[in-house]
């Protein structure tokens, strides 16, 4: 992967994003999440250069991902919701309903979590399209937490061992989809015929994308953890900075 030097130039440049951790603070109540000022700003800018696109690739749901970004019908910003399962196009129908393998089995399971984070004071289930997502983050007791996640691991394996687990920042999440926020980049940069990505990430399955990028491309990782990109930003404010740059000498090298 290159760095940003020398992707300000390209001829049709997508800018994927994630969004909590990314553009947004992590918060403890999911819904409340908005981008900092900075991060505005800065994607602001980027949707200003010419030849330029911004989409933002979350494992939110569609819907929940167009009300924390603020996303309106007529908004140019591409949309990845579900690691990639649904997408939101500018002129094209929204994709946020895609075919359900087992709606009766998701509600089930769904319910059983709940039910067992009902005995773990600040555990919550948030509702997905393709399954659901455990939060810890106002968990207390590291060991409640822990015995959660292992009751419900157990519950998973027995009832839907095909689902797909993903561990992110004090959520797990699970998905009868395998949608991976890697194919939704590859599928991103077909859609607006891109000649190089920018891709910025602060958790654990960003690293699909990270990992899935070209010679050409430029990966960030906001934050520390171990990474394939080959760019390091302390955190949301740095990276803000960093995309305001990659605008301006955009439109400096496309004039």
């Amino acid at each position: 992967m290159t760095d940003l030097g020398g992707i300000a130039a390209t001829d049709r440049l997508l800018v994927a994003l994630d969004f909590d951790g990314t553009l947004s603070p992590l918060v403890d109540e999911p819904m409340t999440a908005r981008m900092t000022p900075a991060a505005r700003d800065a994607v602001a800018a980027l949707l200003s250069a010419p030849d330029t696109f911004v989409a933002f690739v979350s494992g939110r749901t569609l819907a929940d991902l167009r009300v924390i970004a603020e996303h309106e019908d007529d908004s140019p910003i591409l949309l990845a919701g579900s690691h990639g399962a649904e997408y939101w196009i500018p002129g094209a129908p929204a994709d946020d309903a895609a075919a359900e393998e087992d709606p009766a089995l998701r509600d089930r399971l769904r319910g059983e979590a709940e039910r067992l984070a009902d005995g773990v004071p600040g555990a919550w289930v948030e509702p997905k399209t393709f399954g659901f997502g455990i939060h810890f983050r106002t968990v207390a007791d590291g060991d409640s937490a822990e015995r959660l996640r292992s009751d419900v691991d157990r519950l998973m394996a027995d009832a839907a061992p095909g689902w797909r687990r993903r561990q992110g920042h004090d959520i797990v999440e699970y998905a009868f989809t395998d949608a991976g926020k890697d194919a939704a980049v590859v599928h991103l940069r077909e859609v607006v015929r891109a000649t190089a990505v920018v891709f910025a990430g602060d958790d654990v399955t960003d690293e699909d994308a990270l990992r899935s990028l070209g010679s050409s491309d430029c990966g960030i990782r906001v934050g520390a953890g171990e990474t394939a990109a080959s760019v390091r930003v302390r955190d949301i404010e740095e990276l803000a900075g960093l995309l305001s740059t990659l605008a301006r000498e955009r439109v400096a090298a496309r004039q």
